[in-house]
């Protein structure tokens, strides 16, 4: 069991997130950078849609209340379990009553923790993610608070299994498991796309954009120029999903994040390629970006060379 002694900003029960329910009107939720989240779950030897913890913008502290082996992964936080530290990207032992403390994070903005088994929380709808904005899934829909106890489930690997996790881990540079930020963003044009005026389709890729303090598991919003579009004529409703840009009636836009909803009726400029969504959750408020556009051959090879990197991974583990 782990028991919530201070939650960070916001942290979530999550995993690999809801599939095939988009056109039920039910959102996908799951973690703001899956790639980070895969990572931590490979560390402890859990299956892929094993539910772990998303942290964002520590600082945090839990108590592990039972034996347990845990990773972390994504943001560096300077992590100590009791007083010892804690380096992220390995398989850590935690006794019981050992407290986990993690601070400000010292690089991206969330943290991710798996734990050997996985967590132990309702299934809503085949997952265990919560839904922040339905206020379904993970721990009665809604942010972990102080209090909050979680149940942990039996881990799967062998002993054997785990002695090869943690030797091939320590054998792994933290410097590889970070999130590899940098500020630039690749997109693909979105179907409105040429229905903004020239002006606005350049400002997109030319102007630096800066993160608002409005973000949220929903989507991020972005201060820069505003866009304008040459066609005033209303959208039809249509389908929308994680790393959508979409641009209101005010010109500001904004990514659709983990958390957003099925259909909207705002114009798509473009579309955050797969393999830097998780870059772009991790960029913290007020930071800066910048977007390049891609094709999409570029975002099919992006994405494979992800995939790869966790196939690597997961065969190192397991030698």
């Amino acid at each position: 069991m782990i028991t919530v002694l201070k939650s960070a900003l916001q942290t979530t029960v999550q995993d690999q997130g809801r599939r095939g329910l988009r056109h039920l009107g039910v959102g996908a939720a799951g973690p703001m950078d899956r790639l980070s989240f895969s990572v931590a779950n490979l560390l402890v030897g859990n299956p892929p849609d094993a539910a772990g913890l998303e942290l964002t913008l520590p600082p945090a502290r839990l108590r592990f209340e039972t034996p347990c082996e845990f990773a972390l992964t994504g943001a560096d936080c300077a992590a100590r379990l009791d007083d010892q530290p804690v380096p992220i990207g390995r398989r850590i032992y935690a006794a019981g009553a050992q407290v986990l403390h993690l601070s400000a994070p010292l690089h991206a903005a969330i943290a991710y923790l798996a734990v050997a088994g996985g967590l132990s929380t309702p299934e809503v709808m085949g997952s265990r993610s919560t839904d922040v904005q339905a206020r379904f899934g993970g721990l009665e829909g809604r942010a972990l608070r102080a209090g909050d106890v979680l149940t942990t489930r039996a881990a799967t690997a062998s002993a054997a299994t785990a002695r090869a996790a943690l030797t091939a881990a320590a054998a792994t540079t933290p410097s590889v498991l970070l999130p590899q930020l940098g500020e630039q963003i690749r997109i693909l044009p979105g179907p409105e796309y040429d229905e903004f005026e020239a002006d606005a389709r350049e400002a997109l890729v030319a102007a630096t954009w800066i993160v608002s303090t409005q973000s949220n598991r929903m989507a991020y919003r972005l201060d820069g120029p505003l866009l304008k579009r040459e066609r005033g004529t209303d959208l039809r409703s249509h389908a929308v999903f994680p790393g959508v840009v979409q641009v209101p009636p005010g010109g500001t836009p904004m990514v659709l994040m983990a958390d957003a909803q099925a259909t909207g009726g705002y114009p798509r400029i473009a579309s955050v390629i797969a393999a830097d969504l998780g870059r772009l959750a991790q960029r913290r408020p007020a930071t800066a970006l910048h977007f390049a556009l891609e094709t999409r051959a570029g975002a099919r090879v992006a994405w494979q060379k992800q995939q790869t990197y966790l196939q690597r991974l997961r065969r190192s583990l397991l030698q």
